[in-house]
C-alpha cells in the first residue's frame, strides 16, 4: 500500500446545516493516499452529505475541505476526484457498458484513441469483459454499479468516493468492487467508503470515522474499534434435554463475566460475555459442569459490538 505524508483530503470541523437541522456537526478527518478511510453510523447522520460536500457539490456551512491542498471546486481538482453516489443510474442504457465508457472518457477529453484502451482496460478490471458489448439496460443492478465504478475510474483519480457502492450486491459482486478499491488504494489512490454494512470494514477499511448525531464517536483503525466492544455474543447448543437456562448461568457464573444467558430455539442459547472472557475457558466450564457444547458460532460480529458500545444504537438502523 503506497503511503506519503500529505493527506489526499483534509476535512476541518465541517458543520452542515438544512434548515434548524444540523446535519454534520463538528466533523474532522484526513485521508493519506494509499488509505481506505470508511464513514459508518446511525441513520440521518450524514454520510452522504459529507460525501457530497468532499466531492465539492455542496458547500459546508462551517469549515473546511481541502482535497490535495486545493478547493474540492476548482475544476484542477474536481479533475482528480472519482464520485460513485449510492443508487447511480447515470448510464445510457441503449448502449453498451464499453460504450458508455468511451464516451465519458472522451468527456474527459481522451482522445480516441486512448478512450478506447480506457475502456476496454477498466470493463476487465470490474470483470465485465465478457459482457462488454451488452446494452446496459440489459445488465443486472450489480452490473450497472460496476460500470459505474468504471467511470469514475476512467482518469485514474487520486481520490475515490463511495455511497452504499455494494448495496443490494450478492458477496460475489460486493468481493468484486472490493478487489476494485483494494487496487485504486495500492496504486497511491486515497480512498473513501461509506457504508452502512458493518462486515464490511474487516479486510477493506484501514481507518474508519464513526459518526452519531453528536459528531464523531470514533477515529482510527478497525482494530482499535473492535477492541472496544463491551461484550461478545455467541450461540451455543448443546445436548438435547441436558441443560437449561439456569444450568449454563450457574456453570459460567464462577468467571464473573456473564452478561445474559437466553435460551433461543431448542437447545440453543445465547450467550453474551464480557470482553476480555476467553471462549474457550467458558466452554470448559460448561463441559466440566456436564454441560457439553455441540456447536458454537458468533451471534453478532466483534465489530458490531463495538459500534453498539460506541453509540448506543442498534445496527438496524444503519445507512
Amino acid at each position: 500500500m503506497l503511503r506519503t505524508s500529505t493527506p489526499v483530503v483534509e476535512v476541518r470541523s465541517i458543520w452542515r446545516n438544512f434548515k434548524s437541522r444540523t446535519i454534520l456537526r463538528d466533523v474532522s478527518f484526513e485521508t493519506a493516499p494509499g488509505e481506505i478511510h470508511a464513514l459508518i453510523g446511525p441513520n440521518g447522520v450524514g454520510k452522504t452529505t459529507l460525501l457530497r460536500t468532499i466531492a465539492g457539490l455542496i458547500e459546508p456551512s462551517r469549515g473546511t475541505v481541502r482535497i490535495l491542498g486545493g478547493s474540492p471546486r476548482s475544476a484542477w481538482v474536481r479533475e482528480r476526484i472519482g464520485w460513485v453516489p449510492s443508487g447511480d443510474r447515470s448510464l445510457y442504457l441503449r448502449i453498451s457498458g464499453y460504450e458508455n465508457l468511451v464516451f465519458f472518457a472522451r468527456l474527459h477529453g481522451m482522445s480516441r484513441r486512448n478512450a478506447v484502451r480506457r475502456a476496454r482496460e477498466l470493463m476487465q478490471e470490474v470483470g465485465l469483459a465478457d459482457a462488454m458489448h451488452i446494452r446496459a439496460g440489459l445488465y443486472s443492478h450489480g452490473m450497472q454499479k460496476r460500470v459505474a465504478i468504471a467511470r469514475a475510474l476512467l482518469t485514474n483519480p487520486q481520490l475515490l468516493l463511495f455511497d452504499e457502492a455494494t448495496h443490494e450486491l450478492d458477496p460475489s459482486g460486493a468481493a468484486k468492487i472490493h478487489r476494485v478499491a483494494k487496487n485504486a488504494a495500492r496504486q497511491g489512490a486515497g480512498v473513501i467508503w461509506a457504508t452502512h454494512r458493518l462486515d464490511e470494514l474487516a479486510g477493506l477499511a484501514d481507518t474508519v470515522t464513526v459518526l452519531s448525531t453528536t459528531g464523531v464517536r470514533f477515529q482510527g483503525p478497525v482494530d482499535q474499534l473492535v477492541a472496544m466492544a463491551n461484550e461478545r455474543s455467541y450461540v451455543i447448543r448443546l445436548g438435547e434435554h441436558t441443560s437449561s437456562a439456569d444450568d449454563l448461568e450457574h456453570a459460567i457464573a464462577s468467571f464473573g463475566t456473564l452478561v445474559l444467558v437466553e435460551e433461543v430455539a431448542r437447545e440453543e442459547y445465547l450467550l453474551r460475555l464480557r470482553n476480555g472472557t476467553v471462549l474457550g475457558d467458558a466452554i470448559a466450564s460448561l463441559t466440566s459442569a456436564g454441560l457439553p457444547v455441540l456447536a458454537c458460532r458468533e451471534a453478532r460480529p466483534e465489530i458490531e459490538e463495538a459500534f453498539l458500545t460506541l453509540t448506543g444504537e442498534s445496527t438496524d438502523d444503519l445507512s
